[in-house]
């Protein structure tokens, strides 16, 4: 008899309590101006290039590092449920807002879903993101499975940014 096996590649999954209302932790989420402020790499101005944040629209945006490289990326939105559920896929892009390969690798995922689930807890909220590559070859797998760390920590400047956002008000 053959046991079953656990999958070889876990879902990403992290998890973070924000001292703020659920409806206001999805707004933040789906409200341009809001993620305008706080998405992305610490320390790195965002400008928004497009936003129709909506099923089957997306927020492009691009990112100017200190020594002048520009990063620019797409998220893809799947599926809005107010204020419980948010969809999106995730990717690097071109200067026209077309999927293009990570700067950094060509093994990286060309896409990444991932579903954040907002619950409320005593009036704070929890975060729940999980993702995994999509449609991922097994060298993209790899190097995905290899960054979680990376990923993780950059997650957790990402979420400092908007729980101070949110401490704003």
């Amino acid at each position: 008899m053959t046991m079953p096996t656990e999958t070889a590649h876990p879902e990403l999954a992290l998890s973070r309590l924000f001292n703020a209302p659920r409806e206001l932790v999805f707004q933040a989420w789906t409200d341009a101006d809001h993620l305008a402020r706080w998405w992305g790499s610490p320390g790195v101005p965002l400008r928004v290039v497009s936003a129709d944040i909506r099923p089957g629209g997306s927020f492009f945006y691009e990112q100017t590092a200190p020594g002048g490289g520009v990063m620019r990326a797409l998220l893809i939105f799947r599926e809005l449920q107010p204020p419980s559920r948010i969809v999106f896929i995730s990717a690097f892009a071109d200067a026209e807002g077309q999927i293009v390969r990570a700067p950094f690798s060509e093994h990286w995922p060309l896409q990444v879903m991932t579903t954040l689930t907002l619950t409320e807890e005593n009036g704070q909220t929890r975060l729940t993101l999980q993702g995994a590559p999509l449609d991922a070859t097994p060298e993209e797998q790899a190097m995905f499975d290899g960054f979680r760390a990376n990923i993780e920590q950059g997650f957790g400047g990402t979420f400092a940014q908007l729980e101070a956002h949110l401490a704003a008000g």
